[in-house]
């Protein structure tokens, strides 16, 4: 078996859409949950809605294709954990923290993802993935303790904050180390349309009458945008985008793409006039994409897809 595998690229180019979008997420995300207009549970479920409607009106366009109803089991539990636990923590933990307390906790993904990973999949700590790892994971955090320090709303995180950021990290580490078979097994539509589906029969029902009394008539134009933003870019296309890296790419160089984010955070920082870009931004931003090329690099880091 040839160690090059051009079909990666198709990974590599998937996750860093993905976590591009996630990038502008965080910033649009804390815009609208600390308003006074959606809930972050309201916010979720509009997600969820959307793109469930999306990905199952995109199936009509491909071959139908039937799901074991193991695997169906199989991925109501995925669903729980890579978009319910995932979002409604995330959701909740960004009106209680800086930017910068979620941006660190959020690093310790790739960590989490790697030996969840190796727990669950059997796949191999190499050194080459440790020390990329560790090379991304340190140049995130040179960035964020470099930046975000002008123009913060919330000044302090709370206990309750740090908790659900972190277990929103470990959530979808744990997504990531436990269900590539799935994602592998069935195409990307017909996996986040059952995705989605579940996540709409286990939310919307408990938060219907708030859905139903939503104002959108006091909404003003800008907020519209970032809602379609949030329901259908940093939602339906990022989960079209992540599980195509997942079919091709490990799950650990998966997760190493989210510190594409705190880069991300920095930019928007830099072009709007909050921060300045200094030669610590610069170093850190290069730790982190030769950290995501040595992990490339390792023999455990990209699927042989020819064997599907």
């Amino acid at each position: 078996m040839s160690k090059k595998n051009p079909t990666a690229l198709r990974g590599h180019i998937a996750c860093a859409l993905a976590y591009l979008i996630f990038g502008f997420n965080i910033v649009v995300s804390k815009n609208m949950a600390n308003s006074d207009i959606l809930s972050p549970m309201d916010l979720f479920c509009l997600r969820a809605i959307v793109s469930a409607s999306l990905f199952w009106f995109l199936s009509l366009f491909i071959s139908k294709e039937k799901v074991e109803k193991k695997d169906l089991l199989n991925i109501f539990a995925a669903s729980i954990l890579g978009l319910y636990i995932t979002q409604i923590t995330f959701l909740k933990a960004i009106t209680m923290t800086t930017p910068m307390d979620a941006s660190i906790l959020a690093s310790l993904s790739p960590i989490m993802t790697m030996f969840f990973a190796a727990l669950f999949l059997k796949e191999p700590i190499t050194f080459l993935k440790v020390l990329g790892v560790l090379l991304s994971f340190a140049g995130a955090l040179l960035l964020i303790t470099n930046s975000l320090g002008v123009g913060n709303v919330v000044e302090n995180t709370s206990i309750q904050g740090a908790l659900l950021m972190l277990c929103n990290s470990m959530a979808f580490a744990l997504y990531l180390g436990i269900f590539r078979p799935l994602i592998i097994k069935y195409s990307v539509v017909t996996y986040m349309k059952w995705m989605f589906l579940f996540t709409v029969i286990v939310s919307v029902p408990f938060n219907i009458t708030a859905l139903v009394n939503i104002e959108y008539s006091v909404m003003s134009t800008r907020y519209l945008w970032e809602l379609a933003f949030l329901t259908i870019i940093s939602t339906f296309v990022a989960y079209l985008l992540i599980p195509i890296g997942q079919k091709y790419l490990r799950p650990t160089l998966v997760s190493m793409y989210s510190y594409i984010q705190p880069i991300v955070a920095v930019l928007l920082s830099v072009l709007s006039g909050l921060d300045v870009l200094g030669w610590q931004k610069i170093v850190a931003s290069l730790l982190v994409f030769g950290g995501v090329a040595i992990v490339s690099k390792s023999r455990s880091a990209n699927i042989n897809v020819m064997k599907q």
